[in-house]
């Protein structure tokens, strides 16, 4: 979902933020309950699997993000960041997943923007019922109800609380959908804007791969040793 900010509009995935503060509560728990209660290497154990499995979680759920300003998107995924000035972008592109590419031919999936194909299925059924009811109008058949307080739906009777596919705007879309098209809009809009112009960079997030690696190294060492 976008958050708007003072310049960039910032779109992460409420579901994984909502996951990773389960998870890393969970983990933390369990860790900090092993480390002060375990006997023998245990607490050694534990430490290492909450310095691998910290960085891990974040980098999964808290960390995706997906900046979209005036000149470039920035697109910060589990373990990299990738800088796209929008004169770079040849394409935004959905399917089972979402992603960005570079006119240089380089992908880069958007984890901050993930796909749900329930949401499209639900969409796309609301656009065959809307496609339906407009064909009734134009014949001058009854529209179909959708239910409500008199009666179940598809009979007569009850007060229809259906109002179209996102009420005025437009054809309903899941939500992944929507922000691909406001990302779309907005590289059409700035691709040929000399601001919007520059080289595509990527930075390993050496803050989520260095605490890891160490965590996995101490847990490898630990389990080696006996």
């Amino acid at each position: 979902m976008p958050v708007t900010g003072a310049k960039d509009r910032v779109y992460r995935s409420p579901a994984g933020l909502a996951g990773g503060v389960l998870l890393l509560g969970l983990v933390g728990w369990l860790g900090v309950d092993a480390i002060v209660a375990g006997e023998g290497r245990t607490p050694w154990l534990a430490l290492a699997a909450l310095i691998l499995l910290v960085p891990l979680v974040t980098a999964f759920t808290l960390r995706p993000a997906v900046y979209a300003g005036d000149d470039r998107m920035r697109v910060r995924n589990p373990f990299r960041l990738v800088v796209l000035p929008w004169g770079q972008v040849a394409s935004l592109r959905s399917g089972y997943s979402n992603e960005v590419v570079a006119e240089s031919g380089q992908k880069f999936q958007l984890w901050a923007i993930p796909v749900s194909l329930r949401a499209r299925k639900r969409a796309a059924r609301r656009q065959d019922r809307v496609a339906a009811d407009q064909a009734a109008e134009r014949e001058g058949r009854p529209r179909r109800r959708r239910g409500g307080f008199g009666g179940p739906a598809g009979f007569g009777g009850g007060l229809s609380s259906y109002a179209g596919p996102d009420g005025p705007e437009g054809p309903a879309r899941a939500e992944s959908d929507k922000i691909m098209g406001e990302l779309r809009n907005l590289w059409e809009v700035r691709q040929k804007e000399e601001s919007a112009q520059g080289e595509v960079t990527v930075r390993w997030a050496w803050e989520i791969v260095g605490p890891a690696a160490a965590g996995a190294l101490l847990l490898v060492i630990l389990l080696a040793a006996g």
